[in-house]
């Protein structure tokens, strides 16, 4: 048995009727060169030798009675493999459109709490022969970075999948524990870290003050500081969600945005950041909603280096950045994002990474999930300005091919999770020089979901060739831009 950490088990907390909290990618992947062939048994055999590899795809979440304390990982004594791995054909002509909705009905179906939290799609039927995957985890299990890395275990470099040896013990199924077990266990706990506690508390009052006081300094000598919790302005994507979900997906090429950052300074991170906020305001634009002040970005940051540890989980913090949507002219709005991202990254080192794990770590279970619930039933967010506008997310991704059960993988789209009163997530990953989009978002809020796509590769286009026209040109432009939204 071990115990969640805070971090993890908040995802489990925040968990309604309509927010899922889990998160997934489609990959899709060429079967033609499969030695042997392609059939979905190798990809269940593959999956089943490596589980010992996967800590945990075996284990089950079982909660402490009352939520005295954060709940408990246990390996599934019920554990059944066919149950999480599920092959499916997609109606023809099985193409974008088809994957799209799949996999936006998939991801609107939360996952069963009672079982190890993911699931495995096989999606066959797809066009020109290929396949796809669907991997969807609860959020408990895994953040970004470490989802990737599990991904990374049952991928390969080379179509021959490598020979991976079992495990030293073999895995051992455990009891699930006793009411009266798992209450001795939590108040045991509980006891032991009291001070830990009030250190936490304190670390976390004296984090509030010193951030106020940074921002007050900030504003006398003129400086707008980041923007903070519920300053985000109110849209058409910012109102209560439903379960119900839109996927689409896109990609651009990793040299254009290396083309823009190299010129105008900057990271790529921010220039895809600021293709997100240009698509945004053409999108609110198009519905007569953008508004007056610039909206804000909640953009999750891997700590997983600083705390160190390679077990699966969540080392997160997080940053606010305004995304420059008020201001017309995409260089100068590159620019606002550059420095609103500098302005952001220095008040995440003010607060610190820790100060975010220590507050969940004894955050108290039983409120903060019937926080969640009360939220969602009372559909808060139509009333109150959002705490951010959207989720930006970009993963790195491998820049060499890799291989699932011998069939190539050509793209990766990732999936996050939509939050209350933020009606869509834009996850973003690179793979072999193409940075792949996966757009998430409440149905009712953007139901025209595909048009956000095709904005996002527009502001590329314009992006670039506003660059073109700033004189001198540090680098070369790129010898071939794409914008089309690729076939399958």
């Amino acid at each position: 048995m071990k115990r969640l950490s805070g971090m993890d088990a908040s995802f489990l907390y925040m968990e309604t009727a309509n927010m899922h909290m889990h998160v997934g990618g489609v990959f899709i992947l060429d079967p033609k060169d499969v030695p042997g062939g392609y059939h979905f048994e190798k990809v269940r055999e593959l999956l089943e030798a490596r589980l010992h590899l996967l800590p945990p795809f075996r284990r089950r979440v079982v909660k402490i009675p009352f939520d005295l304390h954060h709940p408990l990982w246990v390996e599934d004594p019920e554990f059944d493999l066919d149950y999480h791995v599920r092959r499916v054909c997609l109606p023809k002509p099985g193409g974008r459109k088809e994957l799209a909705n799949f996999v936006a009905e998939v991801i609107g179906r939360p996952l069963d709490l009672n079982k190890p939290l993911w699931e495995m799609y096989v999606i066959e039927g797809l066009s020109d022969g290929m396949i796809a995957l669907l991997p969807k985890t609860h959020h408990a299990a895994v953040d970004g970075v470490s989802g990737a890395e599990l991904a990374a275990v049952l991928l390969d470099m080379t179509p021959e999948p490598r020979y991976v040896p079992p495990p030293e013990q073999p895995w051992k199924p455990e009891r699930i524990p006793t009411d009266y077990e798992l209450v001795s266990y939590a108040m045991i706990s509980l006891a032991l870290h009291p001070l830990s506690a009030y250190k936490a508390i304190n670390r976390t009052i004296e984090m509030i003050l010193n951030i106020r006081e940074r921002n007050r300094m900030l504003e006398m000598l003129g400086i707008k500081p980041p923007p903070s919790l519920f300053s985000a302005p109110k849209t058409r994507i910012n109102a209560a969600i439903t379960p119900h979900r839109r996927f689409s997906f896109t990609e651009i090429d990793l040299e254009d945005f290396k083309f823009v950052k190299n010129n105008l300074g900057g990271t790529v991170n921010d220039t895809v950041l600021c293709v997100c906020a240009s698509a945004l305001r053409k999108y609110l634009t198009a519905h007569n909603d953008l508004p007056q002040e610039s909206l804000v970005a909640m953009v999750p940051i891997s700590v997983h280096t600083q705390s160190g540890g390679n077990e699966p989980g969540n080392k997160l913090s997080a940053m606010l950045v305004s995304l420059g949507s008020d201001i017309e002219d995409p260089i100068e709005r590159y620019k606002a994002v550059c420095k609103a991202t500098s302005d952001a990254k220095e008040q995440d080192r003010a607060i610190g990474a820790a100060a975010l794990m220590d507050f969940t770590e004894f955050a108290t279970p039983a409120l903060a999930a019937r926080a969640a619930r009360f939220v969602t039933s009372r559909r808060t967010f139509n009333k109150l300005r959002p705490m951010f506008n959207v989720t930006i997310s970009n993963v790195p991704g491998p820049n060499f091919p890799l291989y699932a059960a011998g069939a190539r993988m050509l793209t990766f789209y990732p999936i996050g999770p939509i939050v209350e009163g933020m009606g869509l997530n834009i996850t973003v990953m690179s793979y072999m020089g193409t940075l792949y989009f996966g757009l998430l978002a409440c149905r009712e809020l953007m139901p025209d979901l595909d048009k956000f796509a095709k904005f996002l590769n527009q502001s590329m286009r314009e992006l670039i060739e506003a660059v073109k026209q700033q004189a001198p040109l540090k680098v070369p432009a790129p010898a071939k831009i794409n914008y089309a939204v690729r076939s399958l």
